[in-house]
């Protein structure tokens, strides 16, 4: 059990022959009560100082804690923000390809058609020539013989004449 300064205020001392001076020892005392109040204040004092400090470190480490909490859901989130951006990255270009296959292959498929129309064109132009030729050939072969000449040489019948 601790002194309180009213311990000492109200402690007597027996009296025996020759002992100290009575108000020597009551003015000490009442220095010791001063100095042991001024001590007992002083560590109220530093038990609240110590108090608020010990709630600020507690404010702080809260916050502190809930900083790291953050930085962990904010890490988190950013992985997964990548991820998923990488992973969106991946399906559009697997898209393009896939795009870029099918137009080269429309492109394919439409050069083929293309290619086979002008062999048929060229087929048919080949063969318009030759018919052609033929039919001019002909009409030469027509023209190259007499009968052409005995036509012209003939006179005309009555019956044309009378028609003109």
């Amino acid at each position: 059990m601790s002194l309180t300064p009213l311990d000492i205020h109200n402690k007597e001392f027996s009296r025996r022959l020759r002992g100290y001076d009575e108000d020597e020892v009551n003015e000490f005392l009442d220095q010791v009560i001063k100095d042991y109040e001024s001590v007992i204040r002083e560590n109220k004092e530093m038990k609240n100082q110590l108090m608020a400090m010990q709630e600020r470190l507690d404010h702080f480490m809260n916050i502190e804690e809930t900083l790291s909490k953050t930085i962990i859901v904010a890490q988190e989130a950013a992985d997964e923000v990548k991820i998923n951006a990488k992973k969106e990255a991946e399906l559009i270009v697997k898209e393009s390809e896939k795009n870029a296959d099918r137009i080269i292959n429309d492109a394919l498929g439409k050069s083929r058609k293309i290619a086979l129309e002008v062999e048929e064109l060229k087929k048919q132009a080949s063969i318009y020539r030759t018919r052609f030729r033929s039919l001019v050939e002909a009409q030469l072969e027509l023209l190259k013989h007499d009968g052409w000449e005995s036509l012209e040489k003939r006179e005309p019948s009555l019956e044309t004449r009378e028609a003109y």
